[in-house]
Order: structure tokens, then sequence, then C-alpha cells
């Protein structure tokens, strides 16, 4: 379980005391939630929106220069929106509606702003995960999550995710070497043909060790729900801070809505 301790999902989080991270992680949830949900709720048809995620973006880029979270590690955390770019950039082509003229390229209108739109609300979620991910240890955000009355096996699913992923990792990569050391190479159908029976490998020796672990557990006295610590209220000032985020973004939609 040690390995898991400080791997590849611990290293995520960058270790600092401020005030971002002295904040309790369920009203770090609360607050990227919400101003997630702003986001969202911003119109991409209208004129004022990209004032608007102009807005949005320099709440996010403030919080994250209070909380030490460089520019490095925000452009790593959008890794995970590949997917969105891919579809945004698609919108353009395939919607229907009033053409425009780009680039020598006819783009309906209705698309072009639809996918503008899309983009930008996943990068300005996505940024104010980052900034949450980097400034909350995993098992902090488990308890966050407890804290707002999340189903106590999802978290226990996303707990032991958490702790094992490092270990299955590892055990991949031994795979990898005992393959690699046997001479394979990874080309053509054979290739895929050993990548197949190392998964189903890998699954197997995941499943086995699952059913050790539950049984351990059991034999412990596991009964469905995990110890958990005295819960600590938040005073009014710290979820001020923690809610500021959402109530900037929740000023400039507003704005948008009254001066557009």
């Amino acid at each position: 379980m040690g390995a898991a301790h400080g791997g590849t999902l611990s290293a995520r989080y960058l270790p600092g005391s401020t005030a971002v991270h002295r904040l309790e992680p369920h009203a770090k949830l609360v607050s990227v939630l919400t101003f997630a949900v702003v986001v969202v709720a911003t119109p991409v048809h209208a004129p004022w929106a990209p004032a608007a995620y102009a807005g949005y973006l320099l709440a996010v880029l403030a919080v994250a220069a209070v909380a030490g979270v460089g520019p490095g590690r925000l452009l790593r955390g959008l890794v995970v929106e590949v997917p969105f770019v891919l579809f945004a950039v698609l919108l353009p082509f395939v919607a229907g509606g009033p053409q425009v003229e780009v680039l020598g390229l006819s783009l309906s209108r209705t698309g072009l702003a639809a996918g503008t739109g899309l983009l930008a609300k996943a990068t300005l979620s996505i940024l104010a995960a980052t900034v949450l991910a980097a400034t909350t240890e995993p098992r902090a955000l488990l308890r966050g999550l407890e804290r707002l009355r999340l189903p106590q096996v999802l978290v226990q699913i996303l707990m032991f995710m958490i702790r094992y992923a490092d270990v299955v990792g590892g055990e991949l990569h031994r795979m990898r070497i005992a393959r690699e050391s046997r001479g394979f190479t990874g080309g053509g159908l054979r290739g895929l043909r050993v990548v197949g029976a190392t998964a189903g490998a890998l699954f197997v020796r995941s499943y086995e060790r699952g059913e050790r672990v539950h049984l351990a557990m059991l034999s412990r006295g596991y009964r469905g729900s995990m110890p958990t610590g005295p819960s600590v209220p938040v005073g009014t000032r710290s979820w001020a801070v923690a809610l500021s985020l959402p109530l900037a973004a929740a000023a400039v939609l507003l704005a948008g809505i009254l001066l557009g």
C-alpha cells in the first residue's frame, strides 16, 4: 500500500500552506461545482459571452496564483480536455444554419458559436478542477465527498482506486519488463495477442487481490462502512473564501445579462 501514498495520484497534489490549501475539502468541492454550474449556464450565443468567459478565466487564474499553482501545472491538467477539443472542432463542419467563411472554409455560424462555447466551458471547468486537485490531497477529497453525503459505496470505490492504482500500475510495469526480457517487440497480430493475454492476466490478478483485501477487511470487522474522523465545522469566513470564485463568476454572469 505504501506505493500508493506517494505515487502518481498523490503526485498531482502540490503541498502548501496557502489560504486555498487550508480550506476544508468539501467547501472547495462545493466551490468548484458551483463555479462549473455558473460557467455552463452562460448562453453561448449571447454577444457578451466572450467577455464573460474572459472574466471567468481571470477569476480562476487569480485563485491559482493565490494557491501557488503555476502555468505548467494548469496546462498539464488540460490534457483531459482533448475529447472536448475534437468535438468542438467538428461542430462548425457538421452543424446547419447560416454559413461564414473562415480561412477559406465554409463553417456553420451556429456550430462555430457552439463549438467555441463548449471549448471555453470545458477549459474553465477543468482549470478549476485542476486547482482543486493541486491544493487538496486525494484522501482529503474523499473526506470532502463523505461530508457532502456521497453514497458510502461510491466513496469506498474511489478510495480503493486511489490506494491501489499505483499497485496495479507497478504490476503492469513488471509484466511489461518480463515480456521484453523474453524478446517481445510488440508488432503485428502476434503482438496484439500477447498484449490481450497480458490484459487478461492483469485483470485476474487485480480481481484476486481485491478478493484477498476484502476477506482481510471482513476479518477485521468491516461491515460496509469505513471509520471516519470527527467532522470539523466550517466557519462563515472559510465559506466566504471558498465561495469567492463562484460568487465572482455569478457577478460576471449577472453583469452580462443586465448590460448585454
